[in-house]
């Protein structure tokens, strides 16, 4: 018994110093977010600089006065995405959990075809933009992720198929409960844990897209945060490349290492603080479909 409390404590300790490993790069990116421009220059990065500054983060405030116009857009399109999308995923990954599902080999497989083969970009570009006409819409900022993924498609099914017990399935049945109940009021419950952890997996997806918002919006007042700061990004480039249009001076005095820099830190912080809510979930539903003895 002691053996096995002295094994524990060793393993938690590994896992420890590797958590500790793997949060020391985003340590040394906030720090280099607040070291100053020529310090980052003379000396590379730093934990402790030796003179720190704000001018990263007041350039990307100064040039962009959407930018948090841009934090409500790309919160409103992650909330009503993750929610819409895990909707129709888990509405298509319950009927295809059950054996009896007439048809349920050839649905199968016009989800998992779609995880080998797609339409291709312009394709794509034209049904959205000429058939939906969503182009410079939020819609254009939800829609494409909102189509449904077959491996969380996969995971769920997988989930339902193995995890939910199917003589609970059949008393729910036996008293009278129909689909839609059954669903809403004992499969959904029951399956928080996966659930949990593919909305984590759409918000980090919906969070981080900028491509949509690079081909589909052309209107900066629908800027998402990263079509914003990956604008800022390629503006503050043009400008070092361009340096006819500025003075030398003007050139020298954009912190071009500390945007970069910083604009990572802007994009990545509100997934750092929502992961602590899902973090319960996560390992529960990774464990989707293991054996149990």
């Amino acid at each position: 018994m002691r053996s096995n409390k002295v094994e524990q404590s060793i393993i938690n300790v590994i896992f420890a110093l590797i958590s500790g490993f793997c949060l020391i790069p985003f340590l040394l990116l906030v720090s280099a977010s607040f070291t100053d421009e020529m310090v980052i220059i003379r000396e590379g990065y730093s934990f402790l600089p030796s003179q720190y500054s704000l001018e990263s983060y007041k350039f990307i405030f100064e040039k962009s006065s959407d930018i948090f116009n841009a934090y409500g857009i790309s919160f409103l399109v992650t909330t009503v995405g993750t929610i819409a999308s895990l909707a129709i995923m888990t509405l298509l990954a319950y009927p295809l959990s059950k054996r009896d599902l007439p048809f349920r080999g050839f649905f199968s497989f016009l989800v998992f075809f779609t995880m080998l083969f797609n339409g291709g970009l312009v394709p794509t570009y034209l049904i959205y933009a000429n058939v939906f006409n969503i182009d410079n819409t939020l819609l254009a900022l939800i829609v494409p992720g909102l189509l449904v993924s077959a491996f969380y498609v996969i995971l769920l099914r997988t989930f339902f198929t193995v995890s939910i017990p199917g003589a609970v399935l059949e008393s729910a049945h036996i008293d009278g409960a129909g689909e839609f109940r059954i669903f809403f009021q004992m499969i959904l419950p029951l399956s928080l844990p996966v659930i949990a952890t593919v909305g984590l997996f759409q918000v980090i997806n919906y969070w981080n897209d900028w491509f949509n918002g690079l081909i589909y919006v052309s209107d900066s007042k629908l800027y998402s945060i990263q079509v914003l700061l990956n604008t800022i990004l390629l503006n503050v480039q043009y400008l070092l490349e361009n340096v006819e249009y500025s003075t030398r001076v003007e050139g020298a005095a954009i912190p071009t290492q500390g945007v970069r820099i910083a604009i990572a830190v802007i994009g990545v912080l509100p997934i750092l603080i929502a992961y602590p809510f899902f973090q319960r979930f996560f390992v529960k539903g990774l464990t989707v479909g293991a054996i149990k003895g």
